[in-house]
């Protein structure tokens, strides 16, 4: 989802990360099951195959796109349109930039007549389970197999960003692609840093003791945004990751029966309690929203906030100049990890896909492979100061401090790039993590009892026949 459309008080990162949860989407009318059901299927608009139209698309074919108008806008959307104009010029394009997505969707999904591309983005879009479920969206394997639209010899497959065709697959089809890509990290002012002689850690070790050192110079280490603690579970889940490796991920989203007793979540456990206990998180945080603590820190009230990389855009209007605020890795618990310093989480966001009843599905198609070309994605992170989920999107692009250090972070991390699925999957578990992390970083309970009370969670979700289960 486009972080910048989420209306406040709630912070960007919340519905960022529950794209695939019906409590915060337009939910299906079940007419629109049962007209799938049927299978009932339009008369597709298609054109011979060949090197230069690899999707078949039917020259003349009208073609209709709706794009989610948030904070990124629709002019990059638009761009694609005039492109695919070029290549298509009897085309007709019939495009509508709206805010509530599925509010105007759904109608048209249970009536069968959906548009021809949907960018199913905002806080009211429609739950993407449940058009799964219903068959109502296009399996996009054959546009992942065509050639690239501006970069010879690859595919589009071939282009994207590590996760990004995960984070759209359910039940063994990529029926969405994302177009921007959030890093999660540790956050600080590079000219602080530089002002006072410190050097970001590598090692958890090292980060308390250059805590210690912070400290002493009268700032506090850490603040987070104490109103919603997954902004602090974020840099224990991704240490956890990294001292387990993806089996740890893996066991975390198949609710494995010990997944939340495994070591490494142990381990980020007890560093996380230690950073409390020694008292290396700003005072007050707990009742801070995600402004508010980001507004201390771009005080220099403390050094490191952890946040997702959409924090540059956020703050730019209350960042003081030459703060220079740029992302680092989380730190490895020790030299036992599994998974390099260097790696990241990561997840892809602002979803689009093709309607399974679209009645121009190859010119659907043909339109993303448009929009996720190198060129367009370049322009896209020019206007926008985001990443897109195209790789080399950034390449040779002057950037902020922000921006470029989440680019170079990508790019150090490689393969290393991973990401849990158990938030949007399951949310009374999303809810349980967040709730014990508040108690654990507030010293009210032991890393311990924090494992116990997440996995009781994760048991019971496991047993309730109610609940759809997905598998790693």
């Amino acid at each position: 989802m486009n972080p910048e459309s989420l209306p406040r008080p709630y912070p960007r990162r919340t519905l960022l990360r529950t794209a695939g949860l019906a409590a915060v989407t337009a939910p299906l009318l079940s007419a629109c099951v049962t007209s799938a059901g049927k299978e009932e299927k339009p008369a597709q608009a298609g054109g011979a195959k060949t090197a230069e139209n690899p999707l078949g698309v039917k020259a003349d074919a009208p073609l209709e796109v709706v794009v989610f108008k948030g904070g990124y806008g629709d002019d990059y959307a638009i761009k694609a349109e005039q492109q695919y104009t070029a290549k298509y010029p009897q085309a007709k394009i019939d495009h509508k930039g709206l805010q509530k997505v599925g509010e105007a969707m759904q109608p048209r999904f249970v009536a069968g007549d959906p548009p021809d591309v949907v960018d199913n983005t905002g806080a009211g879009r429609l739950d993407i389970a449940t058009l799964v479920g219903a068959k109502q969206v296009t399996d996009l394997a054959e546009l992942l197999a065509a050639p690239a639209f501006d970069q010879p010899g690859k595919t589009v497959r071939d282009t994207l960003l590590p996760g990004v065709i995960e984070d759209g697959t359910f039940d063994g089809s990529t029926v969405t692609l994302n177009f921007t890509y959030t890093v999660w990290g540790v956050w600080y002012s590079k000219s602080l840093f530089a002002e006072r002689g410190w050097t970001y850690p590598k090692t958890w070790a090292e980060m308390l003791a250059l805590c210690e050192t912070i400290k002493k110079a009268g700032i506090a280490p850490w603040t987070y945004q104490g109103k919603y603690a997954e902004y602090i579970n974020d840099p224990l889940l991704t240490m956890a990751a990294k001292a387990g490796g993806l089996d740890l991920v893996k066991a975390v989203d198949n609710l494995d029966p010990a997944a939340w007793s495994q070591p490494g979540l142990k381990q980020a456990a007890e560093a996380f309690a230690e950073l409390a206990g020694k008292g290396y998180i700003m005072s007050g945080s707990e009742a801070l929203s995600h402004t508010e603590a980001q507004a201390a820190w771009c005080q220099k009230k403390a050094a490191f906030i952890p946040c997702g990389s959409w924090l540059e855009s956020e703050q730019k209007e209350v960042t003081p100049a030459g703060f220079d605020m740029v992302m680092g890795t989380v730190p490895s618990a020790s030299s036992g990890d599994r998974l390099p310093v260097t790696a990241v989480q990561a997840s892809s966001s602002e979803s689009y896909l093709v309607p399974a009843q679209a009645k121009n599905r190859a010119g659907g198609l043909e339109y993303l492979r448009i929009l996720f070309a190198k060129e367009s994605a370049t322009a896209f992170a020019q206007a926008n100061s985001t990443l897109p989920a195209v790789a080399g999107a950034t390449d040779g692009l002057t950037l902020t401090s922000g921006l470029g250090s989440v680019r170079d972070a990508v790019t150090a991390a490689g393969p290393d790039a991973f990401n849990y699925r158990f938030r949007t999957w399951y949310a009374p578990l999303a809810k349980a993590v967040d709730d014990a992390t508040a108690e654990l970083v507030n010293r009210r309970i032991s890393a311990a009892d924090w494992s116990a009370r997440i996995q009781k969670a994760s048991d019971s979700l496991a047993k309730d026949s109610t609940v759809k289960k997905y598998k790693r």
